[in-house]
């Protein structure tokens, strides 16, 4: 398995253009988030310490997993973004305003829409065409960025 250097190197590639790297700063934690919510209205049929599961909260584990295997800091910080997505899901839904499920649709659309634009400004495709894994390695290369500029290694 490539090591977390070499997966951001290679992520890094296709994402050079100051333009898409902006798009891209507000898109992939759109787009993560907008995963999180259309998983979390996928009710499991168990509870734990009174808290109803979801399936959100199963591939998050799941998720922070992969990223523990990557690296040994950066998981935290993964940690601590998917924890807030669950959580602002959870205050979304109760809040009853309008259909997590559909809010996150909307989201998700919109985001890819705009990454793929940045693509096109990139001329480049985007990283997950060679290798699916670049879809959970887009975010880490974000929370890279924070790491650098806290001093934090991966």
């Amino acid at each position: 398995m490539p090591t977390i250097h070499q997966w951001l190197s290679a992520y890094g590639e296709s994402h050079t253009n100051s333009t898409n790297k902006t798009i891209h700063w507000v898109c992939v934690p759109t787009i993560f988030f907008s995963i999180v919510g259309l998983l979390y209205g996928v009710e499991l049929p168990f509870q734990i310490a009174g808290i109803q599961l979801n399936l959100a909260m199963v591939i998050m584990l799941l998720v922070v997993a992969y990223y523990f295997a990557l690296s040994k800091t950066l998981w935290v910080g993964m940690l601590f973004f998917g924890t807030g997505c669950l959580l602002i899901c959870y205050l979304f839904q109760a809040s009853g305003w309008i259909s997590l499920s559909k809010f996150c649709l909307l989201l998700f659309a919109a985001a890819w829409v705009a990454q793929f634009y940045g693509h096109q400004i990139e001329g480049k495709k985007p990283s997950f065409l060679k290798d699916i894994q670049f879809l959970l390695i887009g975010p880490a290369w974000l929370m890279s960025f924070i790491y650098k500029k806290m001093g934090i290694p991966l």
